[in-house]
């Protein structure tokens, strides 16, 4: 099993403004749900950061910034409260970690996860000789099958089979992920940045990987694998074909998604095996203006378990 104690301690990659930014900052990802309906809340005076702003049922309202490079967190907050959301609790999982939240008032809710943040800078070869020996040998295998691969725009097609198969996985491994609805319009919207990648066994597809891009950046969407295409070494050959494409378009940085030992051991290793690196992001923090001041020593106490090791 993966080591995360040992990963912990790798490289990391860096979350300064030369960095692509995560998806969910992004140009296309806010486009994608202006045509889902919502209105994402865009602070231009803070590097252009989204808010989200969720209604649940019974009337109950939250922000939610997801991933934002939070440099100024007492402005961001300030700035939301110009906005009109002063008594809106605010959600705010940055995308590195944050003291000074807690010196804001604004209180953990969940430790931090990291993210597999794979480079794609470097040349074909170099790329070959960062992933891990058996991960390697994967792809080797998976070159030698004959698989015919394929690469696409996502067709606008609901009931496509990789939809299907993720929507029963969601079930099984009890997760969520973007509705159907958000994926489609980020590709009707972006015309050409969500990318689908097929391997096909003569006439049936084995393996599909969903890239979407955004500016420099790319993210690893959703992808499945067929119990052939298991045996085929499809899902490695399919994601090095992802990856020397992104390359040679100049996306600079993929990242892989959030990396769970405990549930999913076996796609953790996977992502780690492409050569990503491990990174840290901010954790969950909760934040309602109206008790900022009185929940500044409680946030104090947990500021340990929300600041790098």
């Amino acid at each position: 099993m993966f080591d995360l104690a040992h990963a912990a301690a790798m490289p990391r990659h860096a979350s300064s403004a030369g960095h692509p930014r995560a998806i969910q900052q992004t140009p296309e990802f806010a486009r994608a749900l202006q045509a889902c309906g919502q209105q994402p809340l865009i602070l231009d005076a803070l590097e252009e950061t989204l808010v989200l702003h969720r209604r649940f049922p019974g009337g109950f309202g939250a922000a939610m910034v997801n991933r934002a490079r939070l440099h100024k967190p007492l402005r961001l907050l300030e700035l939301l409260q110009e906005h009109g959301l002063h008594r809106t609790p605010v959600v705010l999982s940055p995308e590195s970690p944050v003291p000074d939240l807690a010196r804001c008032g604004a209180v953990p809710l969940m430790s931090p996860a990291h993210a597999a943040l794979l480079d794609l800078t470097g040349d074909p070869e170099q790329r070959r000789a960062a992933l891990h020996q058996k991960w390697r040998n994967r792809l080797k295998h998976g070159e030698a099958q004959g698989l015919r691969l394929t690469r696409q725009n996502l067709p606008v097609a609901p009931a496509h089979w990789l939809f299907q198969a993720e929507a029963r996985q969601q079930a099984r491994r009890r997760y969520r992920s973007w509705p159907i609805g958000l994926t489609l319009a980020y590709a009707q919207v972006n015309k050409g940045q969500a990318k689908l990648f097929q391997a096909f066994d003569r006439k049936e597809p084995v393996a599909a990987i969903l890239i979407l891009t955004h500016g420099t950046g790319a993210t690893y969407h959703i992808a499945h694998t067929t119990a052939l295409g298991k045996q085929l070494s499809a899902h490695n050959l399919l994601m090095w074909e992802a990856m020397s494409w992104l390359a040679s378009k100049g996306i600079s940085r993929l990242d892989l998604g959030l990396i769970n030992t405990e549930d999913a051991p076996g796609l953790a290793r996977f992502k780690l095996g492409t050569g990503a690196k491990l990174h840290r992001l901010g954790g969950t923090w909760g934040y309602w203006p109206p008790l900022g001041r009185l929940l500044r020593p409680l946030a104090a106490l947990d500021r340990k378990l929300m600041s790098p090791a």
